[in-house]
């Protein structure tokens, strides 16, 4: 088996919501080898977004262990993961988040700023991550000047500049059209393929599934069934 990026054992997840418990994960085990592309489906509630946050470090198991590149992220505290999360983790939003005064160019320099990197530096970086996803001729635009699919391309740019470890991405299509969604889909399966980023991606949609090299499906927190390719 490769590496494995990503370690699941035993995940439990409460979550208190007026005085109730509600249980995201049941016990949910999950190997994520390097260079995978796994899509995560399942109905609103069943986890998915959770299981997400949970390997970006953004939330902590109420049980059972995370480990990501070898790290178990339970033994890090919050000033340890936000560091952690910035050298190892790219994270794509379905509502892009964007800064709306900031252009494209500054908003992917964002994470750089965390790191040591020098500003020439910081510049290659950021130009080619912006060419990657095909908007070296739109670095000076801000958001408001752009289209949702730009918008979101200029996301994946950001997500990818500290050159992470895995991607992870919520919702990447949830905002865009068709064919800003086909477009971000194909980007992601180029840093699969090319540069073999492991992503990790929810979704509704079977057909941005599809690009995927497996599926999981989650139901009321727990993980029911794998489908791959081939």
């Amino acid at each position: 088996m490769a590496d494995l990026v990503g370690k699941i054992r035993g995940v439990t997840k409460l979550y208190t919501r007026d005085g109730f418990d509600v249980l995201a994960l049941d016990n949910v085990d999950l190997d994520i080898p390097a260079g995978d592309f796994v899509a995560l489906m399942g109905p609103s509630g069943s986890g998915k977004s959770t299981l997400l946050n949970l390997l970006a470090g953004i939330d902590r198991p109420t049980s059972g262990d995370v480990s990501v590149m070898g790290t178990p992220l339970g033994t890090l505290s919050e000033s340890q993961l936000a560091s952690w999360r910035n050298r190892h983790v790219g994270y794509i939003f379905q509502s892009f988040n964007l800064i709306p005064v900031l252009t494209a160019y500054e908003n992917v320099e964002l994470p750089l700023l965390l790191t040591n990197l020098g500003k020439s530096d910081r510049k290659r970086s950021v130009e080619t991550a912006l060419d990657l996803v095909g908007l070296a001729d739109r670095m000076d635009h801000r958001p408001r000047q752009l289209s949702g699919g730009q918008e979101q391309r200029v996301a994946i740019a950001r997500a990818i500049v500290v050159d992470p470890d895995v991607i992870l991405a919520d919702e990447p299509t949830g905002n865009l059209d068709a064919r800003s969604g086909e477009e971000v889909m194909s980007i992601l399966t180029t840093l699969n393929e090319k540069l073999t980023k492991t992503i990790v991606m929810v979704t509704h949609d079977p057909h941005a599934a599809g690009f995927a090299k497996r599926q999981l499906h989650l139901e009321k927190g727990v993980l029911v069934e794998s489908v791959g390719k081939g």
